[in-house]
């Protein structure tokens, strides 16, 4: 046989690639360059289209804000189109329902989180695979449920039986102003956030429960070599390896909170103002401030909402990057 190396003759429709990461070349087809640059043009589309959406906020934000009599900061007073002001002028800021939102989104997670964590846990570690499998199935389904379903279930049944919760809480932190209430409950932020702790269970349980499947089986086993119960495995090897992603995953639920508007409309008794007192009825949302008044708004009252809508853009901008800043320091720190 000939020692000599046969040459590869590129056809017409192939290209010379070099991969980045190897510095190995191959030849990639025409179909390969199609690909590459449709994934390429899908990501610059979203560029574009993020930055269209940032560029209408802030448009019709500036409009409104330029007409604002008072701090659009600071302001607990929402009356854009001037109802009740004395003069008529628009008057509106965003401090009370941006606080609305931070409280309910954090106590979902607060109630949420560590749930979502246990039945993880419990489907990876101690339920065999099979039966883990159909019970990871069944809790995905709660992601599938429509808002409006669970803002429902949150007037109708859940709001019924919260005034003993909220009664029991009262009683033991009522000394902290936060807790305190004048004797009625319900229909308040602190109901709102036990729904948005039931919606966003299904999002971190499953992130949560991907992650744990990947821990290193010899990480397991070395646990047990050294004679560590099952609760000993999963607190030396199990949790600290997902540690960083399950961080993100409810960063990434408290931003799915942050968002959520039908729910906590129908769930929140609208109070106009600052409301401190999360066990009895009151508060707001920006979210459920936009879809309560979008369609009776005017003019000035419209580009208001829309500004408070750039402020919740903003919040879950931050939000995402933030899930991004734990994966990427978390993955520096593995390497």
């Amino acid at each position: 046989m000939s020692n000599e190396r046969l040459s590869p003759v590129a056809d017409a429709d192939e290209v010379e690639v070099r991969d980045p990461r190897s510095g190995l070349t191959a030849k990639a087809g025409l179909g390969d360059r199609l690909f590459g640059g449709s994934a390429r043009g899908a990501a610059v589309f979203i560029l574009i289209l993020m930055a269209a959406i940032a560029a209408f906020l802030i448009y019709q934000a500036a409009e409104a804000i330029g007409k604002d009599q008072v701090n659009f900061v600071t302001s607990f007073t929402w009356d854009p189109d001037g109802n009740s002001t004395p003069n008529g002028q628009p008057e509106f800021g965003i401090a009370a329902i941006a606080w609305g939102t931070l409280v309910t989104s954090v106590i979902g997670v607060l109630l949420g989180a560590p749930v979502a964590i246990g039945v993880a846990l419990f489907i990876t570690q101690y339920l065999p695979r099979k039966i883990g499998s159909v019970f990871g199935y069944i809790v995905d389904l709660l992601a599938a449920v429509p808002s409006v379903v669970y803002g429902l279930w949150g007037l109708l049944v859940l709001d019924q039986h919260m005034s003993g919760v909220s009664k029991i809480i009262e009683d033991v932190l009522g000394w902290i102003p936060l807790f305190k209430t004048d004797g009625t409950y319900g229909s308040s932020m602190f109901t709102a956030g036990v729904v948005l702790a039931i919606m966003i269970l299904p999002i971190i349980a499953a992130i949560a429960r991907e992650i744990y499947k990947q821990t290193p089986r010899e990480q397991i086993e070395a646990a047990y070599a050294l004679g560590a119960t099952r609760w000993e495995m999963i607190r030396l090897a199990v949790l600290p390896y997902g540690r960083s992603g399950v961080t993100s995953a409810i960063i990434l639920g408290f931003g799915r909170a942050l968002g959520e508007t039908i729910a906590v409309a129908m769930v929140l008794t609208q109070v106009p103002g600052l409301v401190t007192r999360i066990l009895q009825p009151g508060g707001n949302t920006i979210a459920a401030n936009i879809a309560v008044q979008f369609g009776d708004a005017f003019t000035t009252g419209r580009q208001a909402l829309i500004a408070s809508g750039l402020v919740l853009f903003l919040m879950t901008l931050i939000v995402n990057y933030a899930a991004r800043v734990v994966v990427r320091r978390a993955g520096k720190a593995g390497s």
